[in-house]
């Protein structure tokens, strides 16, 4: 039986530092919300592989649709031989997408490449040059994704010089102080001081911002934000790739603010862990790149498309949407009695199953504290317990269960996480009374 420690000598050996690991934590396999390592050792999954499992681990009917397609084909490359799958599953996203203007979809592989081809895709139709994002999000890693990100270490630095014409802006956070008035006069700056809104071809949101720390967007925020867009005939790229299929109790965040993007990325959940990502997209849009101007080898596998279908399915018949607000509020309810008690709980926030945790130093926003939340998931992790940190200040727990986890089983992982914090957090934050 191989071990841990074994595992990560030779992981260290062969591959290169850059690539980071939450645990030295090997897994063998996995059921739903439940995971196990090489050495048998059981572990609950509040990660979800960074949102992916929605579905959990292994879905039966994910699994089977994956072994049909197997036995049929792996791999033919949809712009030689195109095949049924690609196309149902296109049809099907652009059904559930926001909006009444008639969609189509293009399929990839990675979330990075969605975002990368919805730029693409933005320019070619306007025929203008700028792209605007917002400081704390997060787009993916390639060259240009990482321009778009709002965050520089360890994501830009080093890594030289970035994607010309692209701009940041504050995302409005409230708990840090931070309006969405604040947000629009820095946009109206940008625009007076930096970029004729004539050269913008984008602006790229998340909903709500996943690797930034999980705030919501105000909804009236993202409404007005697409009423600029329409007046200055700027495409509105909603990035659902973390967000979406029912994670925060809709099928896309966006739907809370009952707007319309232009372009929409999706990845992530969209296949039950089988690597397929899309942009979604008004089709008067879409269509603009000349044949040969979109594409991939692998883009849209087989393999993907048939899991994608059959999560889709999932979803719908186990009602996963609803059952994200109803487990959401569970989850967070357990979270404020926490925060009720330990000080350095400053905030609990949540939309459906997306659900923080920010930790700080005696309940002030700001006085994050990393390292603490740094070792609350290695405490976890020693329990059984996976969890994962993110934000701008690395001090925010994120809540990532699967939408299919049974309700003992989440008790099961809060009490693991109760252990962690009274372990790391201790009686000297502990609140008075």
């Amino acid at each position: 039986m191989s071990k841990n420690s074994e595992l990560h000598k030779r992981r260290e050996a062969a591959v290169p530092r850059g690539v980071s690991n939450n645990f030295a934590i090997y897994a063998d396999r996995a059921q739903d919300a439940e995971l196990w390592d090489v050495e048998g050792r059981r572990y609950i999954d509040f990660a979800s592989g960074i949102a992916v499992l929605n579905t959990g681990h292994l879905h039966p009917a994910m699994k089977a649709a994956l072994t049909a397609q197997i036995e049929r084909f792996t791999h033919a490359c949809f712009q030689v031989t195109p095949y049924e799958s690609y196309v149902a599953l296109a049809e099907a996203l652009n059904a559930l997408a926001p909006g009444n203007t008639p969609k189509k979809t293009i399929f990839l592989t990675t979330g990075a490449e969605a975002v990368e081809n919805a730029i693409k895709i933005a320019r070619y139709h306007t025929k203008r040059s700028g792209v605007i994002a917002f400081s704390g999000g997060f787009h993916g890693r390639t060259l240009a994704c990482s321009a778009l990100t709002g965050k520089v270490a360890p994501y830009k630095a080093g890594f030289g010089p970035m994607l010309p014409e692209v701009y940041h802006l504050p995302f409005p956070i409230a708990y840090h102080g931070v309006t969405a008035n604040d947000s629009f006069a820095a946009l109206e700056q940008l625009f007076k001081a930096d970029v004729d809104p004539a050269r913008v071809a984008a602006i790229i949101i998340e909903p709500v911002l996943g690797e930034g720390g999980f705030y919501a967007a105000p909804t009236d925020f993202l409404r007005q934000l697409r009423s600029i867009c329409d007046q200055q005939g700027i495409l509105l790229v909603a990035d659902e790739i973390q967000t979406g299929f029912a994670r925060t109790g809709r099928m896309f965040a966006t739907e809370y603010a009952g707007i319309e993007p232009d372009l929409m990325t999706v990845a992530k959940s969209l296949a039950g862990g089988v690597p397929i990502s899309a942009v979604i997209g008004k089709a008067h849009i879409m269509d603009s790149p000349v044949p040969g101007g979109l594409g991939g080898t692998y883009a849209g596998s087989p393999l993907g498309c048939a899991a994608g279908l059959a999560v889709l399915d999932v979803i719908k018949r186990e009602k996963l949407a609803e059952r994200a607000v109803t487990l959401g509020e569970r989850l967070v309810t357990r979270l404020r009695a926490l925060q009720a008690r330990y000080t350095c709980i400053g905030e609990v926030r949540g939309l459906g199953m997306m659900v923080a945790m920010e930790l700080v130093r005696n309940r002030r926003a700001d006085a994050p504290d990393a390292d603490l939340t740094k070792q609350l998931v290695q405490a976890a992790g020693r329990r059984g317990l996976v969890l994962l940190s993110c934000g701008v200040y690395s001090n925010v727990i994120r809540f990532l269960a699967p939408l299919t986890i049974g309700e003992k089983l989440l008790d099961e992982g809060l009490e693991l996480l109760e252990g962690a914090l009274e372990e790391v957090a201790g009686t000297g934050r502990r609140a008075v009374g």
